[in-house]
Formats: C-alpha cells, structure tokens, sequence
C-alpha cells in the first residue's frame, strides 16, 4: 500500500492511493498515518479494504508529509563510502547516528526555507524508514518485524551550522522545512528490498545525486537494531538512512542552495518529491 497524508499543513488527512493514482480518504478508519495507525494489525485492515468503498479526495490537494507526529527523527551520517570520501571523513566502523527535530519535517513538495544567516544549504536524497512496532534492544533478525515501511527524505542540510559552529550536527540539521518526507509511505510488503533501491536528485535540472541502496555500509535492519540498542523506538518514529555521493559540499568547487533553486529527487517505488528554495523572511 502507499499511504500518504493530504490537504492543509497542520490538518492533513490519511490518505491511501488507489491503483489509478487517485487520493482516498481515510479518516473514517484511522485518525491519522501516525502512531498506532502504523501497527500491523492496523495496516492489516487498511490492506483489506477496498479503495472503491472509500471517498476520493476532492480537487488537487496540497501532499503532507507521510508521517504524522514522530516522536523521533533519526538520521544516520556517512553511510555510503562514496559520501564520506567526498566529506572528507573517515570510514565510520559504526554507525553515526544524529537528530533531525521532529518539527522540521514538512511536505514533498514543500518549500524549503533557508534559515537566517545560511551560507551553505545542501541537499541530502535519502531512504527513510518508519517504525510499526515498539523498539527496544532488537536483533537484526527481528527488525523486519518492526518496520512499517519506508518513504523518500530529503536530509536538508547547513553545513556551516553542522560543521563550523562547534558542536552537534543537530544544529545545521533541524531548521523548519529541512524534513521533507514522502510523497507516500509505502509499505514493507511491497519492498522486495529495501537494499536495492535507486535514488536521484537534481537541482535546476541538473543531476547531482545518483545511488543505490546496495552501496550502504550499514544495512537497513542492522540501523533498526542498532539505534534500538540506545533508545526506544515508537511507532511512526523515523530514521532516515544515509545519502550517496554527490552532495553540493563535496563537489569541487562546492555548490550551495540559493534562494530561486529547485530541488526534485526520487527513489525507486517510492514517489518524487519537488522543493523550491526559498530565503527566510522576518
């Protein structure tokens, strides 16, 4: 299934995409694609649905960010070799893990808004996946059981705020709009693998960003495992899973968002996501 969220940011709706691309509603099943909605036993219904009996969405709504309310926005840092060598960094031997706010997250086709004193916006396509099913000290094994599915992220990045200002990457990572996420979530059953998907990104129609999920260091379930291993993971909590070379720091020269760019990225099964960059204004 692709499930998805639509209309006005703050009052999204659930939503789930029919075989013709068209929007039904879900909100006389579950309140939102959030929290326990996000339980097997929950999909499970959804999935016996059919989309026929459901209302379609009028007009063409404006597409929210996939997931509700997380209580937690995980990113894992250099997690293609091909990126840490473009960063000038060391292989890690183990994952990097850092926090996006939870807040920052917005629509795929959102605007993203540099934030006061930017100087280096980048840009990050990742696989993101969202959490079903409370975790806490799982095996990689039993991962797969944990996972809802999985949906586009674009790790908006300030690299002067992540690198330069002394401290966590958290900073240069959480500003509003730097979480877009979907268009759709799509469920792990219709992912053969989620370590064979192919990801893109352009900015002004020229592209910066070709990967795949083969390349990563650190598998998708051996991520869940891990950060379970320091923190409890919830249902609708997100952890997004690393980008593949080609990022506006590691080129030569370096390459940043300007106000008037336009980002478009996408992955393989996973939809496309369009941002227009756009300067903070007080």
């Amino acid at each position: 299934m692709k499930l998805l969220r639509y209309g006005p940011a703050g009052a999204e709706r659930p939503g789930l995409l029919d075989r013709e691309g068209r929007i039904r509603d879900l909100g006389g099943i579950v309140h939102d694609i959030a929290g326990t909605a996000l339980a097997p036993s929950s999909l499970e219904r959804i999935a016996a649905l059919d989309p026929e009996t459901l209302p379609l969405a009028e007009g063409n709504p404006r597409i929210g960010p996939c997931v509700g309310r997380p209580s937690n926005f995980i990113a894992i840092g250099l997690n293609y070799e091909d990126h840490a060598r473009e960063s000038n960094l060391p292989i890690p031997s183990e994952p990097i893990l850092f926090n996006k706010a939870p807040n920052c997250i917005v629509g795929p086709n959102d605007d993203v808004i540099l934030p006061l004193n930017s100087t280096k916006g980048d840009w990050e396509v990742e696989l993101a996946l969202v959490v079903g099913t409370r975790a806490a000290y799982v095996s990689e094994a039993e991962a797969p059981g944990h996972i809802a599915g999985y949906c586009l992220c674009n790790d908006v990045s300030e690299r002067s705020f992540q690198i330069e200002r002394n401290g966590q990457w958290v900073k240069g990572k959480s500003a509003a709009t730097f979480g877009p996420l979907g268009p759709w979530l799509v469920t792990a059953d219709e992912i053969s693998s989620p370590q064979d998907i192919d990801l893109w990104l352009d900015v002004n129609g020229q592209r910066m960003q070709t990967g795949s999920t083969q390349s990563m260091i650190f598998g998708i379930y051996h991520l869940l495992s891990y950060v379970s291993q320091f923190m409890v993971l919830e249902p609708g909590d997100i952890i997004t899973t690393g980008t593949p070379p080609g990022v506006g720091m590691g080129r030569n020269p370096q390459i940043f968002l300007r106000p008037g760019d336009e980002m478009t990225l996408g992955g393989t099964g996973l939809g496309s996501q369009r941002q227009r960059v756009e300067a903070y204004h007080i």
